[in-house]
C-alpha cells in the first residue's frame, strides 16, 4: 500500500497534517501526483510547482519541502512537506 504523510508548518510547528492511502495498480509517479491533488483539495491550496531543487531533494529522501516560491498564491504558513512513508 502506498501512504503518503503531507504537513502543513508555521513558525517550525505542525499546524495540519494528513495521510493519504492508495492501493491502485498506477505507476509511482502518478499515486505521488494524485496524492499531492488530494492534499492540495483537502487543504484548500493551489498545486504546488516542482522545482528542480524540490525535485532533487524528494529523490534523494522521498521527501520534498513545498515553500512561497513553490505556490502561485500567497500562502499563510512556512511550507507544506510531503513524505512517502510506505510503498
Amino acid at each position: 500500500m502506498f501512504r503518503l504523510w503531507a504537513k502543513e508548518f508555521k513558525d517550525n510547528r505542525l499546524v495540519r497534517d494528513t495521510v493519504i492511502c492508495d492501493d491502485s495498480t498506477d505507476t509511482r509517479t502518478h499515486k505521488i501526483f494524485h496524492a499531492l491533488d488530494t492534499v492540495c483539495r483537502e487543504f484548500d491550496l493551489s498545486s504546488p510547482i516542482w522545482l528542480d531543487s524540490t525535485i532533487s531533494e524528494f529523490k534523494r529522501h522521498d521527501k520534498a519541502r513545498f515553500y512561497q516560491d513553490n505556490f502561485v498564491d500567497s500562502i499563510d504558513f512556512d511550507y507544506l512537506e510531503i513524505h512517502i512513508i510506505e510503498e
